[in-house]
């Protein structure tokens, strides 16, 4: 019996292809593994979510010894926290502590499926879209409703804060863009794609020049939002935009298909800049790690996947869902923890070191 990887090295028959082969998949295991999951995390299929941290003062007291008064210091506690959506009708707010979540706030409100989470930059506030054709706007510190906008029918999906928090960002059925006031609650401004079809996502780039937007047609417009028009329109897909997101130097811009593929454009030539495949089905979801030198896909084939930008290569794959894989999320704060939802109704948490 081999006790120590020492011992599997000198034992006789083993050769040096086979020593690699095991100290790989050893190292592995090591750089790439579940972090925490969580069962049943909503009573139906979870669509969405969305990461954010909170900044909080703590109030400390200290008793001064030259003095009979006490002195009060105060310090900043960073909370981060996972939100998600669900077919169940519910937003759940989760808590990050001790590498687990905690269930902290349970938002009620919508009656039919949420299909998109977006919390602000600065973590007080949270948007959600849902299939009763409602925008809801929720303060995270709380846990109540701010505002609620009622659109037309399917006429809001994927939900997006501008990096100021200003606006809340969807597109609609008729493939034009809307950008709602998120003090005022009202519709602050459209965007026309000049005869899109029914966008299913979009994007907001970190430094606020550009909005991206993906149709089920497989389509996808790059607004210049100074300009409020479309600067590039690209066809480089034949199915459905699940998903796509910016590089965080705003420069890249990843987009996800129903037709299996992930395509890198360069945001401002719109040139192609890599094609990567590997999944078996749908991909659902991509999400940029914050040094954006790797990137996370979801798919309808049960899969999370990570992959190197300089490479276009992918690097693991959990297979830790029974089901599809609705969306993905690098945590902002962290290049090192993914996270992952899905038609099982579960959550995970995974590290990747």
């Amino acid at each position: 019996m081999v006790r120590n990887i020492n011992e599997f090295i000198n034992y006789p028959n083993i050769n040096f292809i086979t020593v690699l082969f095991v100290i790989f998949a050893i190292n592995e295991i090591f750089q790439y593994s579940v972090l925490h999951k969580i069962e049943n995390a909503h009573d139906d299929s979870i669509w969405t979510c969305a990461w954010g941290s909170l900044k909080k003062k703590i109030e400390l007291e200290s008793d001064n010894e030259d003095s009979s008064e006490s002195m009060q210091f105060n310090e900043e506690e960073t909370v981060e926290y996972l939100v998600t959506g669900s077919v169940d009708d519910t937003v759940k707010v989760w808590e990050q502590k001790d590498k687990s979540l905690q269930l902290k706030y349970k938002l009620t409100g919508h009656s039919l499926g949420v299909v998109s989470v977006a919390v602000s930059s600065d973590g007080t506030k949270c948007a959600s879209s849902s299939l009763d054709s409602s925008l809801k706007l929720w303060d995270l510190q709380t846990g109540g409703m701010i505002s609620s906008v009622e659109v037309g029918p399917v006429d809001i999906w994927t939900v997006v804060f501008s990096p100021d928090d200003k606006f809340i960002v969807s597109g609609s059925h008729s493939g034009k863009i809307h950008l709602y006031g998120t003090e005022s609650g009202k519709l602050e401004q459209t965007l026309d794609t000049r005869g899109g079809k029914f966008t299913l996502s979009v994007a907001y780039s970190p430094d606020g020049k550009y909005i991206a937007s993906g149709a089920i047609d497989g389509i996808i417009n790059i607004f210049d939002v100074a300009h409020g028009k479309v600067l590039r329109t690209l066809e480089g897909h034949a199915m459905p935009i699940r998903s796509l997101c910016f590089s965080p130097d705003s420069q890249l811009l990843l987009t996800a298909s129903d037709d299996g593929h992930m395509k890198l454009y360069d945001v401002k030539d719109a040139n192609l800049a890599g094609t990567m495949s590997g999944h078996a089905s749908w991909v659902l979801g991509v999400s940029f790690a914050p040094h954006g030198q790797e990137f996370a896909s979801s798919s309808s084939d049960r899969t999370v996947r990570v992959w190197e930008l300089a490479n276009r290569r992918c690097l693991y794959t959990f297979n830790e869902h029974n089901e599809q894989v609705w969306a993905v999320k690098y945590n902002p704060q962290t290049n090192n923890i993914i996270a992952s939802v899905s038609e099982d109704k579960s959550i995970n948490l995974y590290k990747c070191l």
